[in-house]
């Protein structure tokens, strides 16, 4: 039953860490529209910042807390067999979770008045988090290996 519970709530945190990935560049995208300086540009900053602070970073926290107690449920350190697909989704997070911090570098660049990606570089890695999550969850969902 605590696997389970476990469960519910890495799902509901992994949703809130999605959203905020999803976000994030599209903010970014709107601060290149703002003029520099503006007071536009300054809301754009601040609700970058409340993303950061509020949804994100804890979520990314939260998630990784409850994913390893399950991993630990699972027998992942003890060494089971017929977890590799667990061991290719923890390479994946491992990569969104750095996406998450090259995107939080960005905000805080963005935020210090530089405009290091333009809004087409931008759209692009907004793509990032969403063919990260397709493959991550074929591979909980039908455990390949």
């Amino acid at each position: 039953m605590t696997y389970l519970w476990l469960k519910a709530g890495h799902i509901i945190f992994v949703t809130f860490w999605m959203a905020g990935l999803f976000m994030l560049p599209r903010q970014l995208i709107y601060v290149h529209s703002a003029p520099p300086g503006s007071v536009e540009e300054g809301q754009w900053v601040r609700r970058m910042g409340l993303l950061r602070k509020i949804i994100l970073t804890p979520s990314l926290i939260v998630v990784w807390v409850l994913g390893l107690l399950m991993a630990y449920q699972l027998g992942l350190f003890a060494g089971a067999s017929g977890l590799g697909w667990l061991h290719a989704k923890l390479f994946f997070v491992l990569a969104l979770t750095g996406f998450h911090g090259y995107l939080v570098t960005q905000a805080k660049k963005v935020a210090a008045g530089e405009r290091p990606l333009s809004e087409k570089q931008l759209r692009m890695i907004g793509e990032i988090p969403g063919l990260l999550l397709v493959v991550i969850v074929i591979l909980v969902v039908i455990k390949p290996f």
